[in-house]
């Protein structure tokens, strides 16, 4: 599988490596999400290699790879979840991380591997997903943030509308756990002081992205859609406005629960919204500075 289509950069030279991970196991509503990781590669192929809002081609600058899929559909549960962890600690650390799901519960080991230190986990989502169980597992695609919370993570929700009261009682008596729930984020004032929190982050962080905290009418295709949401110019600010933020180190993101759709809208969007996250980090970090000796150089584009 390929980025943009392009080459495929050795992961010793890779600014940014891709790990698509087809775990589909624990979805409770509409399955499909282990198809998620090809389709929004192959959707990336139709897009321009030019990003338009930071206005720069990333692909110029940026060497990028797409790793093997860890996909092991015979382990159980938690045999699959160490050897997640232990396929994401063998990986060099110097780069962007981008792992493609697949259903939400593969972030826990993501970010166990990638930032063991602990630090910030940015989650947008419909879900709290703080479920210490759900089905009588805790690896459910309900539980990867009370799992996260549990090791000491704090957590930063954003587009919150479908919790447990158990989850809700959590998140009003725990500081380290803030909620920006959807139809709050209407209000003018909640918005700004969103971003405003999100600017003045320090450290690391890892960005977790749930598609179904999308606008359904926007991104259909996802495991448990929930009616609101966020608009694609609200997620495109909050990428931008994290990434731009010079005070944080990003140990990587992953982009969860996409359900492929016919129509392939709910893939672009997707594919879309990876290549923003790509650009947004590039380019605070400088990276549109760089030689011009990234993975689209040499590549006819037309």
């Amino acid at each position: 599988m390929k980025y943009l289509d392009l080459p495929n950069a050795p992961v010793e030279s890779a600014d940014i490596l891709i790990l698509p991970v087809p775990y589909e196991r624990t979805v409770t509503y509409q399955g499909g999400t282990g198809q998620g990781p090809a389709a929004i590669l192959d959707a990336s192929s139709q897009l321009e290699f030019y990003e338009e809002d930071a206005g720069w081609c990333p692909s110029r600058h940026l060497k990028s790879t797409v790793l093997p899929s860890v996909c092991l559909d015979a382990a159980t549960e938690s045999e699959f979840h160490q050897q997640l962890f232990q396929t994401v600690q063998e990986l060099p650390r110097e780069n962007l991380l981008i792992a493609l799901g697949g259903e939400h519960s593969i972030t826990p080991e993501l970010v166990y591997a990638r930032m063991p230190e602990g630090g910030t986990i940015v989650q947008i989502d419909a879900h709290a997903d703080l479920r210490p169980s759900y089905h009588g597992s805790v690896y459910n695609h309900a539980c990867p943030m009370y799992r996260l919370w549990q090791k000491g993570y704090s957590l930063l929700q954003i587009g919150i509308r479908s919790l447990h009261e158990s989850e809700a009682e959590l998140i009003d008596k725990q500081s380290r756990i803030t909620s920006y729930f959807d139809r709050q984020l209407l209000q003018s004032e909640v918005w700004q002081e969103l971003l405003e929190r999100l600017a003045s982050l320090q450290g690391l962080v890892w960005l977790t992205i749930d598609l179904d905290g999308f606008d359904p009418g926007l991104i259909s295709g996802v495991g448990t859609p929930q009616p609101g949401g966020l608009g694609w110019h609200q997620g495109v600010t909050i990428l931008q406005t994290l990434l731009s933020n010079p005070s944080v180190e990003l140990a990587g993101m992953d982009i969860v629960e996409l359900v492929p759709e016919a129509n392939r809208v709910s893939d672009m969007l997707a594919a879309k919204l990876l290549q923003k996250g790509i650009s947004f980090w590039g380019i605070s970090r400088g990276f549109n500075q760089h030689p011009e000796t990234g993975s689209q150089i040499g590549v006819v584009d037309e």
